[in-house]
């Protein structure tokens, strides 16, 4: 029974670090409020400019 704990527990410790590894690769998209736009180069949102 002490053999079963310990695997499971193992297991439930390493699943998180895991997920984390699968998802390394992707990029989450960044979004803005109404009215705003991505800035690159400031890495922030910032007013539309009306022209």
């Amino acid at each position: 029974m002490m053999i079963k704990t310990a695997l499971a527990s193992l297991a439930l410790c390493l699943l998180p670090a895991l997920s984390f590894a699968s998802c390394a690769a992707h990029e989450q998209a960044q979004s803005c409020a109404a009215g705003t736009t991505w800035d690159a180069a400031k890495s922030a949102c910032v007013p539309k400019a009306n022209s």
